[in-house]
């Protein structure tokens, strides 16, 4: 019954700025929106870098923008964790994920507000931002954007139950709002079965992937995801030796007791070095030092059918500014 009432709101919010789309504020700039129906994990933050980092390669000044989930320092107005030229906030202003792509891919500004809209005025007035990448921005329906991009897995939405018996942010009859779905752990043709079990037209597969393993020595492996096996999975895939591990749970807020117990861990394990990812690694620099080393292995996204995503997004960007 919860679940019940839970979609039956969400799904009444959608609808009024469906039929009111004069209530919903327009940026400037066209703006691509980011994101999922399900709650962790799904890999729109990697897919927010890669799209942001094409569009910086294409000559624009893209800005992403986000809510900063998971800071302690909320304070008002918009955080600019980076003005395009060097990150300029931390962690507990800004949150982990909005700092991790500041330092991923330079040259892109990345604005945090709740107000996702404000953070897009900022952007575009005091940074000359031209493009606008929306981070989670599926359900940030009070906001017009000119692409919806969405990110799943095989059988996620379609199999799903909502919030708070599932781990749907919506029903699955949402996703047919979507303008592409980019499909994680699939090929094209499963991706392209999904869209079309989804009601969406276009579609694109991906799948994680990190460098090759830099060391030969047995590692400790730890992070704070929302689906921490498939890190340490792509680990043993790269020809890392991991010799144990231990999941926090997503944006957890490391302490030097949590630290004392890895390293001790890690001991017993035979390892003498820990290896994290690139989003943990920002929330454990503030304790440094460290009780034993720790490395950052960085995940991004090995497309099939990159190019008609590039496309689409192309075409979206041709429209908003032909329209404006």
């Amino acid at each position: 019954m919860l679940d019940l009432l839970y979609a039956q709101a969400v799904a009444a919010r959608r609808r009024y700025y469906e039929r009111h789309p004069q209530a919903r504020r327009r940026l400037r700039q066209p703006v691509i929106s980011v994101g999922n129906l399900s709650v962790g994990g799904t890999g729109k933050t990697p897919l927010v870098m890669a799209i942001a980092e094409w569009l910086r390669s294409r000559g624009e000044r893209p800005a992403v923008l986000s809510r900063g989930y998971g800071r302690r320092d909320r304070r008002d107005g918009v955080v600019v964790v980076s003005n395009g030229e060097r990150v300029m906030a931390r962690c507990d202003e800004a949150g982990d994920e909005p700092v991790m792509i500041a330092r991923a891919v330079p040259g892109v500004i990345v604005a945090v507000c709740e107000d996702r809209y404000l953070a897009g005025v900022v952007a575009e007035r005091r940074l000359g931002a031209t493009v606008h990448v929306l981070d989670d921005g599926f359900q940030h329906v009070q906001l017009a954007r000119d692409l919806d991009l969405l990110m799943t897995s095989a059988g996620e939405i379609a199999g799903g139950r909502v919030l708070p018996f599932g781990t749907l942010r919506e029903a699955a009859s949402a996703a047919a709002r979507a303008d592409f779905v980019v499909v994680m752990d699939a090929d094209v043709a499963a991706a392209r079965a999904e869209a079309w079990t989804l009601g969406i037209s276009q579609a694109a597969a991906a799948r994680r992937v990190i460098p090759a393993a830099s060391v030969s020595t047995p590692v400790f492996a730890i992070c704070g995801l929302g689906k921490p096996q498939q890190f340490f999975s792509l680990l043993r895939d790269g020809g890392y030796q991991v010799a144990g591990t231990r999941e926090f749970a997503d944006h957890h807020l490391y302490t030097r007791r949590d630290l004392a117990g890895v390293a001790d861990a890690a001991r017993s394990c035979g390892a003498t070095l820990v290896v994290t990812t690139t989003k943990d690694i920002v929330r454990l620099e503030p304790l440094e030092p460290w009780a034993m080393p720790v490395v950052a292995v960085a995940m991004t996204l090995d497309f099939q059918g990159w190019d008609q995503l590039a496309a689409v997004v192309d075409q979206a960007l041709a429209r908003a500014r032909e329209a404006a």
